[in-house]
């Protein structure tokens, strides 16, 4: 194996240099004379530059011996004809080698010392203005400050990485670090908390400093937020995880809370036997939902009661049906409130409901929307009801931004046109998204929240759809009834029966919904068996692209850590013709199936063999990574119909989804689901993740593992807590 190797050497030639991610191919002349060629991610590297290259040799098969840099160090150049060089090479804008030989001939070794901070002085040579000179300045201090950028944190971050934070911070880079590193945790994905930490120490932060302990319960609240879905937190939880990150005394965490909440940083509020404390944020928007729901109930048109029913009876005349008691009430509310949620298992009529209402809404001449917060769900609604369905970041015109938040186009300033909203899988839509949906909401405008409150919450912080139907502040109908239902079939129906705690009926002759015993050290080769060969020899091979595996956790015997191992060994093994990507413990390789694990909404997409483009890959969005590109460091991912093209620096938010987890799972459905059970954490093993899991699957649920663990989860009814405000508000108690 190739170990780590330090070369140090003066740029005499840039080869290739892509912009857009920094990657670049250069002619090094090392200290001891030797030219090498330097392959990786070095931004701004210009020709005369000196450099420290931390990386491996290796031999690429049509360009020969080449180094890869992991990360580097550069230095100006000091002599004279390497300072000419550097300035001959274009790197600073307004500086070609005629404009580059007339400032080292006046100034010599001082050229950059003057072009930093005297730049008046440029102007004395003929050809260069004042405001030429100034914008000389200002470009040759944009390369210095990545320089230095690189200096001060570069053991702490990779290259990547600082490339990141430059680009977004630009020239107030280096004097936000050294003001509060902490921002880096907060600002940027993929920086951790204790890397942050790790810096702001190195420069001399003291342990206890409160600027530490505030970011530190910053950090505690966003975490949670993020990936336990707490809009708040307990005072004391709060005190307690922060005195452990920071590994202080928890009275010492305590002092800053109150300066904090006095400050205004952070806000407390009491619910009952609770203080909860909220980032400023998560507080404005739990505040402005609650208000706009209910301005939004109370500032809706009403039909009469007479009104509705011809419209019903109308649209049964359309379609040659009579709908069922509980979807007529369903049709009815939603035609009579300004605000209405519709709840149900599978199979329940749902879908008849929203083409019920859309076809009404239509023939009143009222503009409808139909949304769901992820494409797969979206895409389910627009089959489903044969009418257009877009994300609702889609709806909202998502635009560009520099931030972790998304801005949208649709706001306050400037709202909807719709006049009536029908969300399908609300249960999936976190604080923040419903957040911006209200915001671009406007009075008078009705909003219909369809969705499955059995199922698990949001992945993102918040439980928008199960507070509000809890609050009973507002008309809810829950559709019991089963209709979507096939001959023989028991998926929908032993749904329904997991939902109740009953034991689901398995491996009926010519069945859909089977149980495979394995014990736990065996569950992963039974699933990679199952796909690979006996489910292909019963069904045929195209069964295999048709399968998802989905299990309770990452970690344990049937986890998506080892089945993602194993299932890429067998279905996608390595191969001389598919090229690969080493990233920290795992191997990416084309033809993998990846995952998106965190919003981008910057992701530029095309439509596959259309026209059409658009922005952003979001959290749970499953793709094949198509093809790797080394010379460019860059991979083209297909996402159903869209195909997306990612730097190598984006790998950090992909992950392999031959086997992905329950949760990552919502508003997705696949033809067939095979779900590992087993024991894994208590929290976990509940009944509505195994309802989720199953409701999952349209034609066919195959459980493999212990039948002792189904029953645990069985009977397992607690629901998975999450510390929100949005219920008691709602009810007007907050």
């Amino acid at each position: 194996m190739a170990t780590n190797e330090t070369l140090t050497g003066t740029v005499e030639t840039v080869i290739y240099q892509n912009p857009a991610n920094d990657y670049a191919v250069i002619e090094l002349v090392t200290d001891v004379g030797e030219l090498i060629t330097a392959v990786g991610i070095l931004p701004f590297v210009a020709e005369g530059e000196n450099l420290h290259l931390h990386g491996k040799w290796g031999h690429h098969p049509d360009y020969g011996q080449q180094f890869t840099v992991e990360s580097f160090e550069k230095f100006l150049p000091t002599g004279c004809d390497d300072i000419l060089r550097y300035l001959s090479s274009r790197v600073v804008k307004g500086i070609g080698p005629v404009t580059a030989l007339k400032i080292v001939n006046r100034f010599k070794e001082d050229s950059f010392d003057v072009i930093e901070n005297h730049p008046e002085w440029l102007a004395d040579i003929p050809g260069i203005s004042m405001k030429k000179a100034r914008e000389i300045s200002v470009s040759f201090s944009e390369q210095n400050g990545m320089r230095t950028l690189m200096m001060l944190a570069g053991q702490y971050f990779s290259t990547p990485t600082l490339v990141r934070i430059y680009k977004q911070w630009g020239s107030e880079a280096l004097t936000r670090l050294q003001d509060n590193p902490y921002d880096l945790c907060r600002f940027f994905h993929g920086i951790t908390f204790e890397r942050a930490d790790a810096m702001a120490l190195s420069l001399g932060g003291a342990r206890d400093s409160y600027k530490r302990i505030v970011s530190g319960m910053q950090y505690v609240l966003y975490y949670n937020a993020q990936n336990n879905g707490h809009v708040c937190l307990p005072c004391e939880k709060l005190v307690e995880g922060a005195a452990s990150i920071l590994e202080i005394e928890k009275n010492t965490v305590e002092d800053a809370l109150l300066r904090a909440l006095d400050e205004k940083k952070l806000y407390i509020e009491k619910q009952g036997e609770h203080r909860l404390v909220y980032l400023p944020q998560m507080l404005d928007a739990e505040s402005y939902v609650a208000s706009k729901l209910h301005l939004l109930a109370d500032h809706c048109a009403v039909f009469s009661r007479e009104d509705v029913e011809r419209c019903i009876e109308r649209t049964e005349l359309e379609y040659g049906m009579r709908y069922a008691d509980l979807q007529r009430v369903a049709i009815y509310e939603a035609m009579r409130g300004g605000v209405t949620v519709l709840t149900g298992g599978p199979g329940t009529g749902k879908t008849t409901v929203i083409r019920a209402l859309h076809t009404i809404f239509t023939d009143m001449g009222m503009e409808v929307a139909l949304c769901a917060p992820t494409g797969r769900a979206a895409k389910r609604m627009s089959e489903a009801t044969a009418n257009k369905a877009r994300t609702v970041h889609r709806l909202l015109e998502m635009e560009r931004s520099d931030t972790l938040t998304p801005v949208f186009g649709r706001n306050e300033k400037n709202p909807l046109e719709e006049d009536v909203l029908i969300v399908d899988e609300a249960s999936m839509i976190d604080l923040p998204l419903m957040d911006a949906l209200l915001r671009a909401m406007r009075r008078g405008t009705r909003l219909i929240l369809i969705g499955d409150t059995d199922q698990l919450p949001a992945v993102g912080a918040g439980n928008i759809l199960g507070d509000v139907v809890a609050s009973e502040s507002f008309p809810t109908v829950r559709l019991s009834e089963i209709f979507r239902q096939a001959d023989g079939s028991r998926i929908v129906t032993n749904a329904h029966r997991i939902n109740r705690g009953a034991v689901p009926e398995y491996n009926a002759d010519g069945g859909d919904f089977f149980f495979v015993g394995a014990e736990e050290s065996h569950i992963s080769d039974t699933v990679a068996d199952l796909i690979s060969r006996r489910l292909p020899n019963a069904y045929g091979d195209a069964i295999r692209e048709r399968i998802q595996v989905i299990t309770p956790s990452r970690k344990g015997a049937a986890g998506t850590e080892s089945l993602n191992r194993i299932l890429q060994g067998t279905l996608n093994p390595k191969h001389p013709r598919k090229k690969e990507i080493i990233f920290r413990d795992a191997v990416f390789r084309e033809g993998d199936r990846v995952m998106q694990i965190r919003n981008n909404y910057d992701i530029e997409w095309k439509k596959k063999g259309k026209d059409g483009d658009g922005r952003g890959i979001f959290n749970g969005d499953i793709g094949i990574l198509h093809a790797i590109n080394e010379k460019d460091e860059t991979m083209t991912l297909v996402f159903d119909d869209r195909v997306a093209e990612y730097d190598f620096s984006l790998l950090e938010e992909l992950e392999h989804a031959y086997a992905i987890t329950v949760h990552k799972n919502q508003g997705s459905e696949y033809p067939v689901v095979l779900f590992p059970s087993y024991f894994c954490a208590p929290m976990l093993m509940s009944r509505n993740l195994l309802y989720t899991a199953v409701t999952r699957a349209r034609e066919m649920v195959i459980l493999v593992g212990r039948r002792d663990a189904v029953d645990r989860m069985l009977a397992n009814n607690r629901e998975i807590l999450r510390y929100t405000g949005l219920r008691a508000r709602l009810n007007k108690n907050l």
